[in-house]
């Protein structure tokens, strides 16, 4: 095994936040980490009538923590089917929540514009169309060419199982543009997901590289630079 760091545990604290934000005494602290991974695991788990994803294109949740609520703050392409007519779902989900863990849920929608760059997105189509017998070659095709249509300045692709039903399991990867995964100032998002087939479990891995931190910045001040002049007023005498 080669020496390998997940790029999020690996920026988190320098350049992204936590994911969960809250304090907690030594007592509780344990009570609330496993709240956390309850709170998670039911909404990204949980099924409709015709059992599929209730809540499907989440890429992140995050949970902030006071002394009277707790407020979860879902990341999603498709917020109009969250949020439901008039409201609804969203005061559905808001109520279960809080039956499920006993504390007053203050639930927050955010929309992601760009869901082909984010990594958690992509690894969850790729394994859906998997679990559908699409062609995996073709899926990882499709996958980076959205990606770097849509701005990504590169995009890594690993698949590893059972691949179009073969007798032995192995890895197949696909990558296009620069990966600089050793570089902190590089914004890596990394996805992973699981596409249940007939003759098992296929990973899915996603490495994206969004662009690295003062680009935004740098690009403003070129544009700035660039801007013509206006001809300084003549003045008569």
């Amino acid at each position: 095994m080669g020496q390998k760091v997940n790029p999020i545990a690996f920026r988190t604290g320098v350049m992204t936040g936590w994911k969960s934000r809250w304090f907690a005494s030594k007592q509780e602290f344990g009570d609330l980490l496993v709240e956390d991974h309850k709170i998670r695991k039911y909404i990204k788990t949980k099924k409709d009538a015709q059992d599929r994803v209730k809540y499907p294109a989440i890429a992140k949740i995050e949970i902030e923590r006071t002394r009277d609520e707790v407020k979860v703050v879902l990341f999603t392409a498709r917020p109009g089917i969250i949020i439901g007519r008039k409201g609804q779902e969203v005061e559905l989900l808001q109520d279960e929540l809080q039956q499920l863990v006993g504390r007053r849920i203050n639930l927050k929608i955010e929309e992601l514009t760009r869901p082909e760059i984010q990594a958690q997105l992509v690894a969850e189509d790729i394994a859906d169309q998997l679990a559908r017998r699409a062609s995996f070659r073709r899926t990882m095709k499709r996958a980076i060419e959205a990606a770097m249509e849509n701005g990504a300045k590169g995009i890594k692709v690993q698949l590893a199982g059972r691949l179009a039903g073969s007798e032995m399991a192995r890895r197949e990867k696909a990558i296009a543009g620069s990966m600089p995964l050793s570089t902190l100032r590089a914004k890596i998002d990394y996805g992973f997901a699981e596409g249940m087939t007939p003759q098992g479990h296929i990973g899915v891995q996603v490495w994206i590289n969004q662009g690295q931190f003062g680009d935004e910045e740098n690009a403003v001040d070129a544009q700035a630079s660039q801007a013509p002049k206006k001809p300084k007023r003549a003045y008569k005498r």
